[in-house]
Order: C-alpha cells, then structure tokens, then sequence
C-alpha cells in the first residue's frame, strides 16, 4: 500500500468515526448486552460476519504485534480453542496493527489455528470499547458479551477456561 492510500484510509476512519458520534453513540461491548456486529477480512481472505456465528460462543481477542502480553497468551488461546472448537467454540483474533505485514512476521513465530482477522482502522476496537492490549471479550451463543477482560497476566487463562467451559454448557 502505498503512503497516500494508509493517510486516506486513516482520514476514512476517521470521517467514520465522527459520523457515528454525531449520529449517536456507539454500541459498544458492555456485559450483558448484545455484542456490536462487524465484518472483517480474515488471514485466508474471507469475510467474517460476527452475527453469523449465532449459536457458537466466541472468545474475541483483539491483539497487535507490538504487544508482549498478547505474544505470551496467543499459544495459550490457541490451546483452548483447540480444546473447546468441537464444543461449539470458536476464537477470532483481531489484529489491530496498520501494516498487516507485521502481523504475518509475528503469526510465523507464532502460529495459531484459529481465525485471525484484521482491524487497521481499528473501527471495530473502538466499538468494543478497546483500551488496553489485549482485549478478550466472551460472547454467548445468543450474541451477548457475557465477559470483557482488559489486559493478560499470568492465570488469566484459567478464568477465561472456566469462563467458556459454563458458556459451552449453556
């Protein structure tokens, strides 16, 4: 991409954002309600839709190359996607780098099975009220953001395994 399509593409967002504060506030991810809808681009090319994932319970986890938490916890989700997928589990992986190309040198050292996606613009971070790095959010099989996590430390991973093994069983 070049330099003048990256500005263009930041002055979109940006436009875009301001819209929909003038329009209204965002949705944004708060527990207990429904989590906002978005389509991103995904690492093998597709689209994915959150709202056609109705009936599984999804692990969102916004992440960025730069991040070191987000390093050590992506094998660990990795994990637990493996895990949970034949349950009616799935993770999306949201990256929030500009340049994807930093995105694919990390996702070499550490590969991960589940769907990685990208936010650039971070249009859809900011609808899930992203402000710290990473993000996880646990969605029902309803659409309903049941948990919000800002922030990894060490044993977090034990909470989110819980977390998602009761909404599993739901």
């Amino acid at each position: 991409m070049f330099q003048g399509e990256a500005t263009m593409k930041r002055i979109i967002a940006i436009i875009f954002t301001a819209a929909l504060a003038i329009s209204g506030p965002v949705q944004a991810a708060e527990e207990g309600k429904t989590a906002p809808d978005f389509t991103l681009k995904a690492l093998d090319g597709s689209n994915v839709k959150l709202n056609e994932l109705r009936g599984t319970v999804v692990l969102v986890n916004f992440w960025a190359s730069w991040c070191g938490p987000c390093r050590t916890e992506m094998p660990l989700l990795d994990e637990l996607y493996n895990e949970y997928r034949d349950y009616g589990f799935t993770i999306l992986g949201i990256n929030l780098d500009e340049e994807q190309n930093r995105a694919l040198m990390l996702l070499d050292r550490i590969p991960v099975s589940f769907p990685v996606l990208f936010d650039p613009e971070n249009i859809t971070s900011e609808s899930f009220a992203v402000d710290a790095m990473p993000t996880t959010v646990l969605i029902d099989r309803n659409g309903v953001v049941r948990h919000h996590h800002r922030g990894y430390k060490d044993g977090f991973m034990d909470k989110y395994e819980q977390q998602v093994k009761e909404l599993v069983l739901e």
